[in-house]
């Protein structure tokens, strides 16, 4: 067991700012055992490898997949922890966290539309009857808001995406073919006949966020649309999503003048939760023109089945998009073992959804407290935080999903470009080569072995040759020409 590091907030002065220097290549690891934590360290161009450096050569000519950014959810039970920090040690975590100059630079932030499992109580912007009663609940102002503006003030680029857990229940039949109302949080249908009282819901939620400062990037119709157990749920199979988005819920956006807020399909698992007739949810659905001209893309999570999935999906529809949008951490899969989970996460989450089309990588709550919580009964009482903060809001520990999110999000921009690379693979490294939108280049490696390997770095015009420690993670950038 790798031993556990705490960091308090005050003793950070963000040391791990990233500052100008006159070296080449700037390095960023993280050993599975902590002795480097996402360390940084600048080293020069050289001429030629030596014989036992494995080279990776990057291609910027042959372009693959455009990057949105990378982040967590902020989730209500984040927001309560982060509210309850002192106003400079909330700063300095925040800043660390998203500032592109001063931090990592987080880029893509998860929401939930009403309440999610990580909420404080169980809720909807509308749970009187009638979409004229729709309002912004205290947990969007008092706790959402406030930490998102506070997030959108140190970086403004982040990215929001807007998920909900469940429609009010008053929209929702306990089958879609019988209209008996279902007014559960857990499990039901939306009522096809309120399809588009649904959607209005859905442009009033954008359009408040959007009169508090926080410009909604995009959406999802809903969350793991084919599980009813979680405790605020809503089932809908592949043709109910079809027939919401296209008759109700694009229209809306369009008229709203909404339409370049993106809708991703699915948001669920890999293996569809095992239901034969959910096989390629999202592909099912782009066959329907009038729905699929409205559809971004796709969204998925991994609690269930393979990540090349996201590649049968890609070669299906190459027009359409793919984002990770959620995984967690938590008792079930060792979560607070540094040791077992980095390169894991890494190979499977972080570099295992880019390299196989994904957009945007996002891991779940961003911070949960010593207790796994605030959580729910019904909900997940068992999972970590990207960061787990103690009672006294101050220490913080850091988990594999902040690590895994800050290697990809330190050197990897909103607006670059996967290109293609090749070389190193055999050696047991996975990695990913992207052009940045300023033409930097970016590199990130896993090393899953008990040994160090050096590598050697090849683009169009430098080379540099690097030893990534065992059991280990590395960042690289670099300037295209210099």
């Amino acid at each position: 067991m790798n031993r556990a590091i705490k960091t308090t907030l005050l003793s950070i002065a963000l040391s791990h700012a990233f500052t100008g220097h006159a070296a080449d290549v700037k390095v960023i690891t993280t050993t599975d055992d902590r002795r480097l934590d996402l360390a940084e360290e600048w080293i020069g161009f050289n001429h030629k490898s030596t014989p036992r450096s494995s080279v990776i050569s990057i291609f910027p000519e042959e372009r693959l997949q455009e990057i949105d950014g990378f982040g967590a959810a902020i989730t209500g039970s984040t927001c309560y922890n982060l509210m309850h920090m002192s106003p400079s040690d909330r700063k300095a975590f925040l800043t660390q966290t998203f500032s592109e100059s001063e931090g990592y630079g987080f880029s893509y932030c998860r929401i939930s539309i009403g309440c999610s499992d990580f909420s404080l109580s169980e809720y909807t912007c509308c749970d009187t009857p009638g979409i004229e009663n729709f309002a912004l609940t205290s947990e969007e102002t008092d706790l959402v808001i406030p930490v998102l503006n506070e997030i959108l003030e140190i970086n403004p680029n982040v990215k929001i995406m807007g998920s909900p857990w469940t429609p009010p229940r008053w929209m929702k039949v306990s089958l879609p073919d019988h209209m008996t109302p279902h007014d559960k949080w857990t499990a039901g249908f939306v009522n096809p006949n309120l399809y588009a009282d649904y959607a209005s819901y859905f442009v009033k939620w954008i359009e408040a966020f959007g009169r508090e400062g926080i410009k909604i990037y995009a959406i999802t119709p809903q969350n793991e649309p084919l599980n009813p157990g979680n405790s605020a749920s809503c089932l809908m199979s592949w043709e109910q999503q079809r027939d919401f988005i296209k008759t109700a819920l694009g229209p809306a956006l369009k008229k709203a003048g909404l339409d370049d807020v993106k809708i991703y399909a699915f948001d669920h698992n890999y293996n569809y939760d095992n239901i034969r007739e959910a096989s390629g949810y999202p592909t099912k659905i782009y066959a329907d023109a009038d729905a699929a001209k409205y559809i971004a893309g796709a969204a998925y999570h991994n609690y269930g089945g393979n990540k090349d999935e996201l590649n049968t999906v890609h070669y299906a529809n190459p027009d359409k998009e793919l984002v990770f949008s959620e995984t967690s951490i938590g008792t079930w899969n060792d979560g607070k073992n540094l040791s077992k989970r980095l390169i894991d996460d890494m190979n499977e989450v972080a570099l295992g959804s880019v390299n196989r089309w994904c957009r945007g990588v996002m891991v779940w709550n961003l911070m949960l407290d010593a207790d796994r919580g605030p959580n729910r009964t019904g909900g997940c009482q068992t999972c970590y935080g990207a960061v787990d903060i103690d009672k006294d809001y101050a220490t913080i520990t850091r988990n594999s999903h902040y690590y895994i999110i800050a290697h990809m999000s330190s050197v990897v921009k909103p607006g670059a470009v996967r290109i293609a690379s090749e070389g190193a693979s055999t050696k047991g490294i996975t990695y990913s080569a992207f052009q940045n939108a300023d033409g930097s280049y970016a590199l990130v490696a896993c090393n899953p072995l008990r040994e160090a390997i050096e590598i050697t770095v090849k683009d169009d015009a430098h080379q540099f040759t690097h030893s990534i420690p065992a059991r280990s993670v590395a960042s690289f950038s670099w300037n295209a020409k210099h």
